[in-house]
């Protein structure tokens, strides 16, 4: 009887030890597992976003070529493809580096070092955003570009223009099918080019098709919501950690190192972001 009580005791305090609740899954605490959750979920919102690009993209036979839309840099320097953006998403990876740093130092409770290099990640999460608001007002009012009407097309057939735009395009000037184009205004309206095919009919310029500005700026805008919310939040853990909360917390400032996943995150997802809209 008393090694039948023994063995129930046993058990009971073995069962109390596995569900007392002082256990942490996955060795993460629960704000951890609470932003992985978060991360996951958002990753999927992201994903759905760009297959939908992905299939509009291939299922168009017409599609404006990345290299001809975003080939311009700050001081009305044109046909250098790419190298804007080259620079944005730089800046954006060197900011994640800070954020390593910052998560190193607060494991080693350097209040200093935490302000230092999270305050550079800011810095870095402004200039993202900085190069982005510029990006978005040279589409927009130098280009015209809107979530309606996207001006960038692509020719489906070689011909010859019948007249020109005044900017790159003269009269008498060839194309060839695949080559791009923009649409220009003059004088507040839009001037679509006529021009004559190989085969003798006269045509004109149509616009490119509509879902890449809608989808350009909903998706390249959904990202800066997250960078912008990011550099908030850096800035508010970067204030308390200044202010000593953390350390008294003694949890070696996990508050750190949860919006540096979150920081981790939205850089990872610029890096789709860039393949899918600047390079396919």
């Amino acid at each position: 009887m008393a090694t039948d009580h023994s063995l129930q005791t046993h058990d009971h305090s073995s069962d109390a030890q596995l569900w007392n609740g002082a256990k942490e899954p996955f060795k993460a605490s629960y704000g951890k597992l609470m932003m992985w959750y978060f991360l996951l979920s958002d990753a999927f919102t992201f994903a759905g976003f760009l297959i939908t690009y992905g299939t509009l993209r291939f299922s168009s036979p017409t599609w404006p070529v990345p290299d001809f839309v975003f080939s311009s840099l700050p001081g009305g320097i044109q046909h250098k493809p790419l190298i804007f953006v080259t620079i944005m998403t730089f800046v954006l990876i060197l900011s994640s580096v800070t954020m390593v740093r910052a998560v190193q130092e607060g494991h080693r409770e350097n209040r200093k070092g935490v302000v230092f290099w999270m305050l550079l990640t800011i810095v870095g999460g402004l200039a993202f955003l900085g190069c982005q608001a510029w990006e978005w007002t040279t589409l927009i009012k130098g280009e015209h570009m809107s979530i309606t009407r996207n001006p960038f097309g692509t020719h489906i057939e070689s011909g010859t223009y019948l007249e020109g735009d005044g900017h790159d395009i003269k009269e008498g000037d060839t194309f060839h099918a695949g080559q791009s184009f923009l649409i220009h205004k003059h004088d507040g309206h839009w001037a679509p080019l006529k021009y004559k095919t190989e085969a003798g009919d006269v045509k004109e310029q149509q616009f490119g098709p509509k879902a890449f500005g809608a989808l350009f700026f909903f998706i390249t805008g959904f990202h800066g919501f997250h960078v912008f919310s990011g550099v908030v939040f850096l800035l508010i853990i970067m204030l308390n950690v200044w202010s000593g909360i953390y350390i008294k917390r003694r949890n070696k400032n996990e508050m750190v190192e949860k919006i540096g996943l979150y920081w981790h995150f939205v850089d990872l997802v610029w890096v789709f972001v860039f393949l899918v809209f600047y390079l396919l």
